[in-house]
C-alpha cells in the first residue's frame, strides 16, 4: 500500500507539470487519475473565466457610458448652436420704429426679413434635434447602464458565491482523503506491530491480544474513513459535474445575453441618433426653401419705383435763365430818373428778397413742421396730408365702433334692469361722440388742404416748360427791359410760387456802371449767422460750381450748420467767411453738442 501510495503522489507531481495536450493523449487509468484532471480542468476553467469575463463586461459598460457622453455633448453643442442661432436673428430683426417700418416696403427688406424668420424657425430644428438626443438616448442609455450595472453584479456575485461552494466541497474531499490517508497508515502500522508481537515468543498472550485488537480498531478507522471519503468523493463529483455543467454555463449564458443585449440597445441608439438629424431635414429644407422664396421675390425694379416715388416732390424742372445784360447799363449814363426807376423796383421787389434756384433753397421749419405740412414738396405733402386722413378716419372707426358696443350694452341694460343701469353709460358715449366730432372737423380740415395741394401740383401735360419765351426780348434789352427781363418765376420747395427780382444787381450796376465786373450779394450775407450743430468730412471732392454751393476737397472737415431736409443737400462752413451748400452723399455727418470747441477751422 505504500508503494501504491507513493506511486499516487509521484503521478499527481507529473500531472500538475504536463501540457493540456498530453493529459488529453492519456486517458485516465483510474478513478484517481480522472479526478486529478478534472480538479486541473476546475481551476483553469473557474478562476481564469471569470476574470477575463468581468474584464470584458467592464469594458463594455464604460464604452456604453463614453457613447452616452458623447451624445450628450452633442446635444449641448445643438443647444448653443441655436441660441446663438436665435440671438443673430434677433439682433438683426427690424427694430419698431419709423425707418424700419419705411424700409419693410422695398423687395430686398422684406427677403431678408425672411430669411432672419426661416432663421429662427431652423434653429427650432437644431433645439428639437437637442430635445430628441436627451429624450431618446441620453435618458435611455443612463437607466440601462444603471441596469446593466446591477445584473452584470448579480451574475458575477452568483458565479463567485458558486466557485466558493464548490471550493469548499473540495476542501472538505481533501480532509476527508487525508483523514482517509492516515487512517490507512496507522492500520498499518498496527498491523505491522501485531504480526511482530505475533511472532515475538517471549510476549505474552494478552499482549499479542491487545495488539490484535488495536490492530482491528486501527482497520475499522481506516474502512469508516474510507466510506466517508467515498461519500464526500461522490458527493463532491456530482456538485462539481452540476458547477461545470449547469450552474457556471448558465451564468456565462446570461453574461452572453447581457452583453448581446448591451450590444444591440448600441446599435439602436447608433440608429436613432442618425433619425433624429433624418426627421427634422424636411422642416430645415422648407426653411431653406423659404430663404430662396424670399430672395427670388426682390424685384429691383419696383424698390427703384418706390425710392421714385418716396422721395418725388412734384416740383416743375425750372426754365432756362435769361441772359443779363449789364453791359447796356453800363454805357448808359447814371440820371436821377433811372436811380428812381431802379429804386421803385427794388422796393417793389421787397428788399431784401433774392433769387435762388430752388435745388438750393432750404427749409427753414424746425421740427416737424405746420400742421398743413406747407413746408414739404407738394408731391410729399399730400403723401403726408393723404397718411394723415388714413389716421383719422381709422381712429374715427374705431370710437364708431366703441360707439356701437357701448349702444348695445345699453340696450340690454334697458332690457335686463338686473344687468346693470342703463344710464352708466351714457357719459361714455357724450365723450364718443365729441370726440367722433372732433376727428371729423379735422379730416374735413386735411381734405381742404388736400384738395389744395392737388389742384396747385401741375399736371402731366404741362411737365415741359415752354422755349424760347424771351427769345424776342433778348435782341432788344434796354436798360428798361433788364429790369423786367432778369424776374423768372420760381417755384420753391414750400409750395409757394413769388416773382423775385435781381433789383440790388440793377442798382450796383447803375451806381457803378465802369466795373469791369458786376459786384453781387452772397445769399448768406443778409441772414443771421447759424450755430454749429456738428461736423462733416467729405468723402469725395466737389466743385461746387452752382450758386449758393461750396467747394470741398476730398477728406477735408467742416462744420455742420443745417441738416438734410430731405432734398439731398448739407449746408456746412469752413471758417465764419465761406459757406455754403455740398451734396449729402458726398460727407459723413457727424451730429454732436458742443462740436464747434472739438475742431478748429480748416
Amino acid at each position: 500500500m505504500l508503494r501504491r501510495r507513493s506511486e499516487f503522489f509521484v503521478f499527481l507531481d507529473g500531472m500538475r507539470a504536463k501540457p493540456e495536450e498530453e493529459q488529453r493523449e492519456e486517458p485516465p487509468q483510474s478513478a484517481c487519475e480522472e479526478y486529478l484532471q478534472v480538479l486541473l480542468q476546475m481551476k483553469t476553467t473557474s478562476s481564469d473565466q471569470f476574470d477575463n469575463l468581468e474584464k470584458h463586461t467592464q469594458w463594455g459598460i464604460e464604452y456604453l457610458d463614453k457613447y452616452t457622453k458623447f451624445v450628450k455633448e452633442r446635444s449641448e453643442i445643438e443647444i448653443n448652436y441655436a441660441k446663438q442661432i436665435r440671438n443673430l436673428s434677433k439682433k438683426y430683426q427690424p427694430k419698431k420704429n419709423s425707418r424700419e417700418e419705411e424700409e419693410s416696403k422695398y423687395s430686398f427688406c422684406r427677403a431678408f426679413l425672411v430669411t432672419l424668420n426661416e432663421l429662427n424657425d431652423y434653429a427650432g430644428q437644431h433645439e428639437v434635434i437637442a430635445e430628441n438626443l436627451t429624450s431618446q438616448i441620453i435618458s435611455e442609455l443612463s437607466r440601462y447602464l444603471q441596469d446593466l450595472k446591477t445584473e452584470r453584479k448579480t451574475h458575477f456575485h452568483d458565479g463567485r458565491k458558486a466557485q466558493q461552494h464548490i471550493e469548499s466541497s473540495w476542501k472538505q474531499l481533501e480532509a476527508c482523503k487525508r483523514r482517509f490517508e492516515r487512517d490507512c497508515k496507522e492500520a498499518d502500522r498496527a498491523q505491522q506491530y501485531f504480526e511482530r508481537m505475533d511472532a515475538d515468543i517471549n510476549v505474552t498472550k494478552a499482549d499479542v491480544e491487545k495488539a490484535r485488537q488495536q490492530a482491528q480498531m486501527r482497520h475499522q478507522m481506516a474502512a469508516d474513513s474510507k466510506s466517508e471519503y467515498s461519500a464526500h468523493l461522490q458527493k463532491f463529483n456530482q456538485e462539481q459535474n452540476e458547477h461545470y455543467f449547469t450552474i457556471i454555463p448558465n451564468i456565462f449564458q446570461k453574461l452572453q445575453d447581457m452583453e448581446e443585449k448591451r450590444i444591440e440597445r448600441l446599435g439602436v441608439c447608433m440608429k436613432t441618433y442618425a433619425d433624429v438629424d433624418r426627421q427634422v431635414l424636411p422642416i430645415v429644407g422648407k426653411c431653406l426653401d423659404g430663404m430662396t422664396k424670399g430672395a427670388e421675390s426682390i424685384e429691383p425694379k419696383a424698390d427703384s419705383k418706390q425710392v421714385v416715388e418716396s422721395y418725388k416732390s412734384g416740383f416743375e424742372p425750372p426754365g432756362d435763365v435769361e441772359f443779363e445784360d449789364y453791359g447796356q447799363a453800363m454805357k448808359r449814363t447814371v440820371s436821377n430818373t433811372s436811380l428812381t426807376n431802379v429804386k421803385e423796383t427794388k422796393e417793389k421787389a421787397g428788399g431784401k428778397s433774392k433769387g435762388k434756384l430752388w435745388p438750393f433753397i432750404k427749409n427753414k421749419n424746425k421740427g416737424s413742421g405746420p400742421e398743413d405740412f406747407s413746408h414739404l414738396p407738394p408731391e410729399q405733402r399730400r403723401k403726408k396730408l393723404q397718411g394723415k386722413l388714413d389716421e383719422l378716419n381709422k381712429d374715427i372707426q374705431k370710437e364708431m365702433d366703441q360707439r356701437d358696443a357701448l349702444t348695445k350694452m345699453k340696450d340690454v341694460y334697458v332690457k335686463n334692469p338686473q344687468m346693470g343701469d342703463p344710464t352708466s353709460v351714457d357719459p361714455r358715449l357724450a365723450e364718443i361722440a365729441g370726440s367722433i366730432e372732433r376727428l371729423q372737423s379735422e379730416v374735413q380740415k386735411f381734405e381742404g388742404w388736400l384738395a389744395e395741394v392737388e389742384e396747385r401740383m401741375p399736371s402731366k401735360s404741362d411737365t415741359h416748360r415752354k422755349s424760347g419765351l424771351y427769345e424776342t426780348q433778348n435782341s432788344t434789352i434796354t436798360p428798361t427791359t433788364v429790369n423786367n427781363n432778369c424776374a423768372q418765376d420760381r417755384e420753391s420747395p414750400d409750395g409757394s410760387y413769388t416773382e423775385e427780382q435781381n433789383s440790388e444787381t440793377q442798382v450796383k450796376a447803375a451806381v457803378n456802371p465802369t466795373s469791369g465786373t458786376p459786384e453781387f450779394d452772397d445769399e448768406f450775407d443778409d441772414e443771421e449767422t447759424l450755430p454749429t450743430i456738428g461736423t462733416c468730412k467729405a468723402l469725395y471732392p466737389f466743385e461746387g460750381h452752382n450758386e449758393g454751393t461750396i467747394a470741398v476737397a476730398e477728406g477735408e472737415l467742416l462744420y455742420v450748420i443745417e441738416e438734410d431736409k430731405g432734398d439731398g443737400w448739407t449746408r456746412v462752413r469752413r471758417n465764419e467767411d465761406q459757406e455754403g451748400y455740398v451734396p449729402t452723399s458726398y460727407v459723413e455727418v457727424f451730429l454732436e453738442t458742443n462740436a464747434k470747441g472739438a475742431m478748429t477751422y480748416i
